[in-house]
């Protein structure tokens, strides 16, 4: 947790350091603010005092009102540019700790699903990644209040030793109370975290499989175990909101303990002579003004709580590593074409054409296996000069070797971004779709290409989803292409046209395609039977 905090710190020092200075600059003129209207009321009383009329608008007094006008310019100026950089700092530490998350869960990549659930990922983006946004904006607030009451209680001590005494004292313990709050406050948080994150999980896996409890009828007991879980978050939620609720009326009873304290002593004082009718003002301001500070102390502890869950949520997936890596000196595949080599199933793939192989087991085991996705010994390369996959840069197999599934998904977007990806050097968006079949399914849509699909391209039919996720395979147009049982779910028709099609576009490239069907048997350079 406090590497991860230290890197989002290294992140944005500019920011956080405009968000301190004018934390601290809209946040001391207001804890002086009582000691300049007391002065003020000091000098009105004496000018009064001195007799005759006008007599209590002297230049004393509007000397001090002069400093009460300036301090409330400068506090506004600095509240307003704080808020700009503690918001700035939010946002940032926010979306970078989303960026590296996913970019590091983009480098686990196919093991991801096997190492943590699906929920996980989606709650650090819906929840955790705004608690550790939190933590950055209250640390300009949280300075600036610190800052603001050194000044008080320094101010205090000088004007009255007494009064800085208690508020050196009654500060500091008003923010303690809070501390044994804290451990359940945490643990509460925790708990309701791990609930968020079972629910999320289960809504994805609810909605992903929807077609098929609908067509199994399993769509009420589904829904009554989601109510279920959903009644657990409930319950947890009440729970750390039950300790929320305490923090929140002990930062407002501890500090208003100390401001009657304060205001007592003052009274006293005052009633004594000891001190001024405006300094009596001034230390009522003051000790009003304390809770501010105090509130903001409770906010941050509440906030740190938070974070600190959040964080440990975030490093869990932080921690993950891939199950294959990259060699410490990886070997160039050869330039050109590549042919692949499995030396345990004999299957030989050379390289420019297109294989078929029916294999004796399941495919998509195989197509992991060509694509490096699992240990395995299979090479790249020609006959001549052959290098083995494991001892390659996995970023130079996966740019080079693509293995398309027929379990993969669409996301949303634009058909014609989903399809194209913005792959540079590859192939137009009307030449993949016309080798895929797939014409028809972007005339048949209101808005063509630019149509905005839905994630997993639920709106479409299976054979649909199909064909267009083979064209996004295609527009990749990458040395090697593994293709699993990219037809499947088409009749036999349209396979026939999309075999004829894609040994058509793929001439002169390694294409490897992992079916039973004889249509593409019938159109193959070479055929494998494992």
């Amino acid at each position: 947790m406090p590497r991860l905090m230290w890197s989002l710190l290294r992140a944005m020092p500019g920011t956080l350091l405009s968000a301190i200075f004018l934390s601290v600059l809209a946040a001391v003129p207001l804890a002086v603010m009582p000691f300049a209207i007391g002065r003020a009321i000091d000098a009105a009383v004496a000018g009064s005092a001195g007799g005759g009329p006008g007599a209590t608008t002297g230049p004393g007094l509007w000397t001090w009102i002069g400093v009460i006008l300036a301090l409330g310019a400068v506090q506004a100026t600095g509240v307003g540019l704080s808020e700009y950089y503690s918001s700035r700092a939010w946002l940032l530490a926010a979306t970078r700790t989303q960026r590296a998350v996913l970019a590091h869960a983009a480098r686990v990549g196919a093991a991801l699903p096997g190492k943590i659930r699906t929920g996980e990922v989606v709650a650090v983006g819906s929840s955790d990644i705004y608690q550790i946004g939190n933590l950055f904006e209250i640390i300009g607030r949280g300075t600036g209040s610190l800052v603001a009451f050194g000044v008080v209680a320094v101010a205090l001590l000088n004007s009255s030793p007494l009064l800085g005494v208690v508020v050196l004292v009654g500060v500091p313990l008003a923010t303690a109370g809070v501390a044994p709050l804290l451990r359940p406050l945490r643990r509460r948080t925790e708990a309701h975290r791990e609930q968020v994150s079972a629910a999320t999980s289960m809504a994805a896996d609810i909605v992903s499989g929807l077609r098929v409890l609908r067509g199994i009828g399993g769509e009420r007991r589904f829904a009554d175990r989601f109510a279920e879980t959903s009644q657990r978050v409930r319950r947890a939620g009440v729970a750390a909101g039950r300790i929320d609720s305490w923090l929140s009326g002990i930062e407002v009873l501890l500090p208003g303990l100390v401001t009657v304290g304060v205001t007592w002593l003052g009274a006293r004082l005052a009633l004594a002579g000891d001190i001024s009718v405006g300094q009596l003002v001034a230390y009522y301001g003051v000790s009003a003004y304390l809770v501010i500070p105090v509130s903001i102390a409770t906010e941050a502890a509440h906030k740190v709580s938070e974070a600190a869950v959040a964080g440990q949520r975030v490093l869990g997936i932080l921690r993950l590593r891939p199950v294959l890596t990259s060699p410490a000196d990886p070997i160039p595949l050869p330039p050109g074409a590549l042919g692949l080599t499995d030396p345990d199933t004999g299957l030989q793939c050379p390289p420019g054409v297109l294989t078929v192989v029916v294999p004796a087991g399941p495919a998509d085991q195989l197509a992991d296996r060509l694509g490096r996705y699992v240990d395995s010994p299979v090479r790249a390369g020609s006959a001549g000069h052959a290098v083995p996959l494991a001892d390659a840069d996995v970023a130079e197999v996966r740019r080079r070797v693509l293995v398309a599934h027929n379990q993969d998904v669409l996301f949303s977007g634009t058909l014609a971004d989903e399809v194209s990806q913005g792959e540079t050097g590859a192939l137009d968006l009307d030449t993949v779709l016309w080798a895929a079949d797939a014409t028809d399914v972007v005339d048949g849509l209101p808005e063509g290409a630019r149509e905005q699909l839905t994630e997993q391209g639920r709106r479409l039919s299976g054979g649909q989803r199909q064909r267009l996720m083979l064209a996004r395979a295609l527009a990749a147009d990458p040395d090697v292409l593994v293709l699993d049982e990219p037809t499947s779910a088409v009749d036999a028709h349209t396979e026939a046209r999309i075999a004829q099609r894609v040994a058509q576009l793929r001439r002169g490239r390694t294409t490897v395609v992992i079916s039973h069907s004889p249509l593409w048997a019938a159109v193959a350079d070479r055929k494998e039977n494992l």
